[in-house]
């Protein structure tokens, strides 16, 4: 998937489509880990990288985005 914001390009993969998307749905961590079948570390990390793809530093930040973009 790719989203353009600023002139920016930001490609995503599916998974990370799918985590943005259980996150604004309000799933805790450790729920999309076992929603997807992953530990709990991956989805942290999932996390840190969607986090740092967007340029924002809270979870609040990356569903606003999120949302701005369509992606949910």
């Amino acid at each position: 998937m790719v989203i353009t914001e600023d002139e920016d390009v930001i490609r995503i993969s599916q998974k990370e489509h799918r985590i943005i998307q259980l996150i604004a749905d309000g799933k805790t961590s450790p729920e999309i880990a076992e929603d997807l079948n992953l530990t709990l570390h991956t989805i942290k990390w999932y996390r840190k990288q969607l986090k740092e793809k967007f340029k924002v530093d809270s979870t609040a930040q990356l569903i606003r985005v999120a949302i701005e973009q369509k992606l949910v």
